[in-house]
């Protein structure tokens, strides 16, 4: 059900302010348990992922990443005449982003029974929230056993004189635009920038990214932001390390960007793109009223209820928690959390042992994430940095993954590299990072090694199929055998 204002009063056994990925998998879960749930939405059903992040991202680096992958081998290089067809890449990601309508993701809200209530929600007090609808209506919504924060996070862009008259891109540009600029710089050497640099110089920008750090993926291991840096600079991307951008400016009739670097240097650029991180979306949905600071990200335990909110029944799923921000982690959160809100609303207590049923413990120990680069990284768990950090006592092992077998059938000259990092003591892999061209389909391996502990030992007998890029699994635990 759709609704809008129409000043009216409801109750639900739960209200879900954001219907993101996030969001929507709470309400899904809740529904499952037989609880009532109201949904509120201020932007499209389906949230920041659908129509300015992962979807529509991954469409446009998905062509970038088959041509290359048909140019690295022979017989098949030689039939690729030509460039992307930018054209086809556009209307393929509006495909994807369903043209930036959200009448799909409505409808299978509707599906589930839970009711879609259209406009911005704001917390009034404990289990109380108020919407106010475009039309300028309201509705009060009161919440029998929780409410749950979904709104996400939005880009940061650093306060830099001129900032404001340049318009500049953020992450919702870049993945959105209809024309390709002729010169974009990418301020931020994360995933973000490391990816439209990858996207926009494949469709015919000259990209220049400037990264303020002396590295690029700095999250990760360095072999794998090593490796990017040198595709990105091989593809034709001016990599600036070591610089930041100070000053910018845009003449009032429009024109290029001009960007004064701190070196005293000027840039021009037809658009510039900021990557330079994410905050909450907790500025204005009412927090002072149940005695939180506005724009603030929410700590929340293993269940993902709000620590500083008395009662239990405020809970944050998602970006907002600042846990991971990942889509698939915010699901994840999302799916343990709607169990748990079903769990206690039944009269009973959730399982929050480590690794139980209603902890989010892989937000600690066992997160996953690919960078969709060209190479490609791959990576779960600790870094050998990170796990050092913890005190644990671990052995690094690495291995070229050119001198796999698969890997030398998958592409021409393949140049990549593996680290698994193992905890000693329990003698389980606690990280492991791939680089290399198609490595984010070895990632769920790794994922179940990290989140399961499975013994060093008994890894020697999940035997990788010959020839396939998967046989790095036996070249690692050779080598760390010795």
């Amino acid at each position: 059900m759709n609704s809008g204002g129409d000043n009216s009063e409801s109750v639900y056994d739960v209200i879900v302010l954001g219907a993101g990925p996030a969001g929507e998998n709470v309400a899904d879960r809740v529904r499952a348990a037989g609880l009532t749930c109201a949904i509120v939405e201020s932007e499209l059903v389906g949230g920041e992922c659908s129509y300015w992040a992962c979807m529509p991202s991954k469409a446009l680096l998905r062509p970038v990443q088959a041509l290359a992958a048909a140019r690295s081998v022979g017989g098949a290089a030689q039939a690729v005449t030509g460039g992307l067809d930018v054209a086809a890449v556009l209307a393929r990601r509006d495909g994807f982003t369903s043209n930036w309508k959200d009448d799909g993701q409505a409808e299978w809200v509707d599906g589930i029974g839970a009711d879609l209530v259209r406009g911005h929600g704001r917390l009034d007090g404990p289990r109380r929230v108020v919407v106010r609808a475009t039309d300028g209506g309201s509705r009060t919504l009161t919440a029998r056993h929780a409410v749950v924060v979904a709104t996400g996070s939005r880009a940061v862009v650093p306060p830099l004189p001129g900032v404001e008259t340049v318009r500049p891109w953020t992450s919702r540009e870049a993945t959105s635009a209809t024309q390709v600029p002729a010169r974009l710089a990418v301020v931020g050497g994360g995933v973000v920038g490391v990816e439209m640099a990858t996207a926009w110089q494949a469709l015919g920008s000259h990209v220049t990214l400037l990264v303020r750090g002396s590295a690029l993926l700095d999250q990760v291991e360095p072999f794998a932001g090593e490796l990017v840096a040198e595709g990105l600079t091989e593809a034709g991307v001016d990599v600036r390390l070591g610089v930041s951008a100070t000053q910018l400016r845009r003449p009032d009739g429009g024109g290029p960007v001009t960007v004064t670097l701190d070196d005293g240097s000027q840039l021009e650029a037809d658009e510039i793109l900021f990557a330079t991180g994410r905050a909450p979306r907790t500025d204005d949905i009412g927090l002072d009223s149940v005695g939180l600071e506005p724009g603030s990200w929410l700590d929340v335990d293993e269940t993902c209820r709000v620590a500083a909110v008395e009662d239990g029944w405020l809970y944050a799923v998602g970006d907002v928690n600042h846990r991971a921000l990942l889509t698939h982690q915010g699901k994840y959160q999302a799916r343990l959390t709607g169990d748990a809100i079903g769990v206690r609303a039944a009269g009973r207590e959730p399982d929050t042992r480590p690794w139980g049923a209603h902890a989010a413990t892989a937000d600690h120990d066992a997160v996953p994430q690919v960078v969709f680069t060209h190479p490609e990284v791959a990576a779960v768990g600790l870094t050998a940095r990170q796990a050092a950090e913890k005190g644990l006592r671990t052995r690094v092992v690495d291995y070229d993954l050119g001198s796999v077998a698969g890997a030398s059938l998958y592409a021409d000259g393949y140049r990549g590299r593996a680290r698994m990092v193992v905890d000693l003591d329990r003698d389980c892999l606690v990280g492991v990072t791939f680089a290399g061209p198609g490595v984010g389909e070895l990632l769920h391996s790794a994922t179940v090694a990290v989140a399961g502990q499975v013994p060093v030992a008994r890894l020697w007998h999940a035997v990788p199929a010959y020839p396939t890029v998967s046989e790095v699994w036996l070249r690692l635990l050779e080598t760390y055998r010795g």
